[in-house]
């Protein structure tokens, strides 16, 4: 949805029988350009019939992390401790953010709760999600403080060397802040939060939203560590090898100590695991079946590595929002980080489900 399609629904969804010519007063638009804005949402689905109805389609939520990438990429050989020619680029990012971007691109109804400053790079990243489909009217835009910034330096085959983060303004979002949307968070159809979350903000969410999905992103080997206490809560882990051997203590170098990790987090209540293994693929298990599934050849050079594992966790849940199984459903994430793999963007701006969809049959055949 654009930006003035999410103000005309959220006036609609406030009062389901204001009129078309009360709706233009609010906005300061004219009730043309308003009855325009109710076609394209009926045409979309969201609203049904004459009278306003709120269409009951799905629904995702992601919390966490919001932040401006900067990102320098050498053009030659990586030179350590000394200056090296390449190209530097800036774009939005986040975890969180780049999950919720992603969904909005694959055609779903995504509501992102991230805190921002008021700042030139919050404005932007504001600004950008909003054109991006996402539903950004539970962002937190605070005065005096600095949005999150993340600096990558990738060497010459778009691989990451060495990352650096500043998201110390994610410790804003605080249970008392997510309890001020908890009738919404119990109406979604899926949670996704990364571990940016203080402690007490994923104890929240696992222990209020019982009946919603809880999708958990490890983030890293520093703050995988905070959902250990609630991993009963979460329906499905996406971690990476590292972050998951931090977790659970156990090293996974081969198939059958992946088993044995996947086994270690079943066993304390997570449902689905997804393991992502670089270039030998992502093992997967939901504690019936367990697969390993090999990555996608990539024609010609890797853009950006930075946004792969955040696309495949979007398409994770895209999948689980169609009631996919399990195998068809890492496929198509695959996919997706495929198609993420392909532009210098964070986020392909070609992403999108069909696209996903024409990636996973020209290489999976489905």
């Amino acid at each position: 949805m654009t930006e003035r399609e999410q103000q005309v629904l959220a006036l609609i969804r406030a009062n389901a029988l204001i009129s078309q010519d009360a709706i233009a007063d609010k906005l300061h638009i004219s009730r043309s350009a308003v009855a325009g804005h109710v076609m394209r949402l009926v045409a979309k689905g969201v609203i049904k019939g004459r009278g306003y109805v709120i269409s009951d389609a799905p629904f995702a939520i992601v919390i966490g992390g919001a932040n401006m990438d900067i990102c320098g990429t050498s053009t030659a050989g990586l030179r350590l401790n000394d200056s090296n020619p390449g190209t530097v680029t800036s774009s939005p990012g986040g975890v969180a953010r780049n999950i919720a971007e992603n969904l909005a691109r694959l055609g779903v109804d995504c509501r992102l709760i991230a805190a921002i400053g008021a700042d030139h790079h919050g404005d932007l990243l504001l600004q950008q999600a909003q054109a991006a489909g996402i539903d950004t009217r539970y962002m937190l835009q605070l005065e005096a403080k600095q949005t999150s910034t993340y600096i990558s330096v990738l060497d010459d085959t778009g691989d990451m060397l060495v990352g650096i983060n500043d998201m110390s303004i994610v410790e804003q979002l605080r249970p008392e802040r997510l309890q001020a949307h908890e009738p919404m968070l119990k109406q979604a159809s899926i949670i996704v939060v990364d571990t940016n979350l203080c402690e007490e903000s994923l104890a929240y969410l696992g222990g209020t939203c019982v009946q919603q999905p809880l999708f958990v992103d490890t983030v890293s080997v520093a703050k995988a560590a905070r959902i250990k206490p609630y991993l009963d809560t979460i329906h499905t882990l996406k971690a990476s090898r590292i972050e998951v051997e931090a977790l659970s203590g156990i090293e996974s170098p081969t198939h059958k100590q992946l088993s044995k990790t996947a086994a270690w987090l079943h066993n304390r209540g997570v449902q689905r695991v997804f393991i992502t293994l670089g270039p030998a693929g992502v093992f997967y298990s939901d504690g019936n079946s367990e697969g390993l599934q090999a990555p996608q050849q990539t024609a010609g050079k890797i853009q950006n590595a930075n946004g792969a594992g955040d696309a495949f966790a979007a398409g994770i849940a895209y999948a689980w929002l169609q009631h996919w199984q399990l195998k068809e459903s890492v496929r198509f994430a695959m996919s997706a980080a495929h198609v993420a793999l392909a532009h210098r963007a964070t986020i392909n701006p070609a992403m999108s489900a069909a696209t996903v969809a024409r990636n996973c049959e020209a290489h999976y055949g489905v």
